[in-house]
């Protein structure tokens, strides 16, 4: 819960508007989510996009130079655009810093050979496609973890089944994380209530969600939600800086995902795309920053999750025949 002796965070332009008779109506403190991290505070930051150690030093670097704080770090293309020994000098760096890793997992649709992901309707979109798909995720979620990967990124509701039963039958660490995408991601509290009992550990919803769509789905559910701020525009591009406090305060807890509109695609990733990679990886990070200052500005930038503080607290999940947990 929040501290009910905290002053109330100002909204932007609250002041200047109120002296000219346009204040905006009252805050519902109804509308206020009553859930926070285990450990307290109700958001952490995560830097998306990172595919490899090189683009990793940029943004360790950047976050260092802007004093950004940094829980989570991920990456889009996958574990199997990535060496044996790039996910190790991924996971020691990360690890000095105590810093959250996760890899995407796996095959997904929109490569895959089929043709529905090229239609209009864009079919099942990065679902993993048949069974020989959801195998390549375990694959990979098993070849991360052994590496010592702690958070997984997943793109398809069996595949989130299928790896929350393995960490329940100990052949995934069982403090193993698991992170449904934003390209899936739910957009009404039902949905999202599943992917929960699915074994969703944080949850990505689409960055066009209204506030108060926050609010409803923190009606039933604490499992921690990731937003980007800014989303890359095959998200839609949108721009969420000046609703950050509200959206913290409507949505905690919250990862606050500083991703970049106006940027070129680079899944899957490779030197070939070295420059734009490694500026865009920098950009990210200042957007950080940025967001944070608005933050300081309006004095909502209290509850702050600890740093170093991954796990999402007690869930609910369905029942998993053949397994304890």
């Amino acid at each position: 819960m929040t501290d009910a002796s905290a002053p109330a965070a100002r909204r932007p332009g609250e002041q200047v508007l109120a002296a000219l008779g346009l204040a905006a109506p009252a805050l519902d403190p109804a509308d206020t989510s009553a859930h926070t991290f285990p450990g307290g505070g109700r958001w952490r930051t995560e830097i998306p996009s990172c595919e490899g150690p090189e683009a990793l030093a940029v943004v360790l670097k950047e976050a260092s130079r802007l004093d950004v704080p940094v829980h989570r770090i991920s990456q889009g293309s996958g574990v199997w655009m990535l060496t044996d020994a790039e996910i190790t000098e991924m996971v020691e760096a990360t690890g000095e810093r105590d810093i959250e890793l996760c890899l995407f997992t796996g095959p997904r649709g929109t490569w895959d050979i089929g043709g529905s992901v090229r239609s209009d309707s864009r079919g099942a979109g990065l679902r993993a496609r048949g069974h020989d798909a959801v195998a390549g995720c375990v694959e990979d979620a098993v070849r991360a973890t052994e590496l010592g990967v702690k958070c997984l990124l997943v793109a398809d509701e069996g595949v989130l089944w299928t790896l929350h039963r393995a960490r329940q039958a100990g052949i995934i660490p069982a403090d193993t994380t698991l992170k449904v995408s934003a390209l899936i991601g739910p957009v009404n509290p039902a949905s999202y209530a599943v992917y929960e009992r699915l074994g969703a550990d944080s949850v990505n919803v689409p960055s066009d969600l209204t506030l108060d769509h926050l609010t409803e789905i923190r009606r039933v559910s604490g499992a921690p939600m990731d937003m980007y701020i800014e989303a890359p525009d095959d998200l839609g591009g949108y721009v969420r800086m000046y609703e950050v406090a509200e959206l913290i305060r409507r949505g905690a807890p919250l990862y606050l995902k500083f991703g970049l509109s106006k940027a070129p695609g680079i899944y899957p990733w490779g030197t070939h795309l070295r420059d734009v990679t490694l500026d865009t990886a920098r950009e990210r990070v200042r957007r950080g920053r940025l967001a944070l200052d608005l933050l300081a500005r309006h004095g909502a930038d209290g509850d702050m999750a600890p740093l170093g503080s991954r796990l999402p607290g007690a869930l609910h999940r369905f029942p998993s025949e053949g397994a304890t947990g």
